[in-house]
């Protein structure tokens, strides 16, 4: 598996201009993507007792298709997580297991069709103008991440940073990511997000009675762990590329 950087046409004209027209309002370094999110609480209540297979419905659409970037994916684990462990919150009680299973199907389709979008549509499926959901800056920030941290590292970081998430694996087809590569990178990132932060929120679950009354502080919480790993590898990044600088300063007559 190759993690280095991308070796896809670059996003000039077909790409990079279509892409990202108008930068002058694009995304600056570091600054944050933040979507218009509906609540993951109401989402799972208009499911009840189908909720396993409504969280497979809703990553599907959150990693599959552009209008799923107004959807809250890791607020939705984490709250279906919390609500599979506890039995005698007013609420569904999914069975853990299946909600796994279901979690980790939608996510893992859902990027699999992103890729094949942006692989056949191209640079025309982000030519659009800017409105309520959709941001170029959205567009411009996810390029940043696909070219900085490479296409493998890319993938699995957009896993876990909301409206990137959405981006990526059409910008991946667009850019000629192999589909191989982006298969095993997509199915690693998302296998661990999606089965990673449920389990971790049922676990918290489990271990605290009147859920209820803790469920935000609770959700936050996991929600900022499961942030970590990603933390660790930006920093790592960032690191590396310091000391190539340095190397490249040092190298030079």
């Amino acid at each position: 598996m190759r993690s280095g950087p991308p070796r896809g046409r670059p996003l000039g004209g077909q790409g990079t201009a279509a892409l990202g027209e108008g930068r002058a309002t694009g995304a600056r370094r570091g600054q944050p993507i933040a979507s218009p999110v509906v609540g993951s609480t109401t989402i799972l209540n208009w499911f009840g007792a189908a909720l396993p297979f409504g969280v497979l419905l809703v990553l599907f659409a959150e990693t599959g298709i552009l209008l799923g970037i107004v959807l809250p994916g890791d607020t939705l684990l984490i709250t279906a997580g919390l609500w599979a462990a506890d039995t005698r919150g007013h609420h569904a009680h999914p069975n853990i297991t299946l909600l796994v299973v279901c979690a980790a199907i939608g996510a893992l389709a859902g990027a699999q069709v992103g890729y094949l979008l942006g692989k056949r549509i191209g640079a025309p499926l982000f030519q659009r103008p800017d409105s309520r959901i959709f941001k170029r800056r959205y567009v411009d920030r996810a390029e940043q991440v696909f070219r900085r941290y490479g296409e493998g590292r890319a993938v699995v970081i957009a896993r876990f940073v909301p409206g990137i998430r959405t981006l990526m694996n059409p910008l991946a087809g667009i850019l000629e990511m192999p589909a191989r590569s982006f298969a095993l990178w997509q199915i690693s990132g998302g296998l661990v997000w999606s089965v990673g932060v449920t389990l971790a929120a049922y676990g918290v679950g489990q271990s605290i009675h009147n859920l209820d009354h803790y469920l935000i502080p609770i959700a936050v919480a996991v929600a900022v762990i499961s942030l970590i790993p990603v933390a660790v590898e930006l920093r790592r990044a960032r690191t590396e590329e310091r000391e190539q600088r340095e190397k490249e300063k040092v190298a030079q007559p």
